[in-house]
């Protein structure tokens, strides 16, 4: 691993940290998923699961069941660089948990170039349309 390896590598593991707390806010019960989209070693948004804004704050129905507008931490961040004067295009995503298939159309669309993820999601067809769609996919333990 060369010196700018290693320093990509230290920079990975703070924004994946950060990326971690960001998770705790989320008021899911099942899973807390936390994101961040870094852009030029800037912070450009954040993002956590949880329901839309003006819904309570409660992720599951009375039977453990996530609700179906739940929305995910990545689709988060991205909307607030939607609504703000950023650009995702070149950015680099970090999430908690890899990006669903549903996530990982935004992600292409939104032109992150980049994402790494901590820890991998069930289907993995997610991961899969990023390398397809010619995304950087990185897995990072940051134990």
């Amino acid at each position: 691993m060369n010196k700018a390896e290693k320093k990509q590598l230290r920079y990975d593991k703070a924004y994946m940290r950060m990326a971690m707390e960001w998770a705790k806010l989320s008021h899911c019960q099942r899973k807390q998923v936390g994101s961040l989209i870094v852009k030029d070693r800037m912070i450009i948004s954040d993002g956590y699961n949880g329901t839309p804004t003006g819904f309570e704050n409660a992720c599951e129905d009375e039977e453990h069941y996530t609700k179906w507008y739940v929305l995910h931490a990545e689709a988060n961040a991205i909307m607030k660089v939607a609504s703000s004067t950023q650009s995702c295009a070149g950015a680099t995503l970090y999430i908690t948990l890899s990006p669903c298939k549903e996530c990982s159309k935004l992600i292409h669309q939104a032109g992150i170039k980049r994402v790494v993820y901590a820890t991998q999601y069930k289907d993995v067809s997610g991961i899969e349309f990023l390398e397809r769609a010619g995304v950087e996919v990185v897995a990072l333990s940051i134990n």
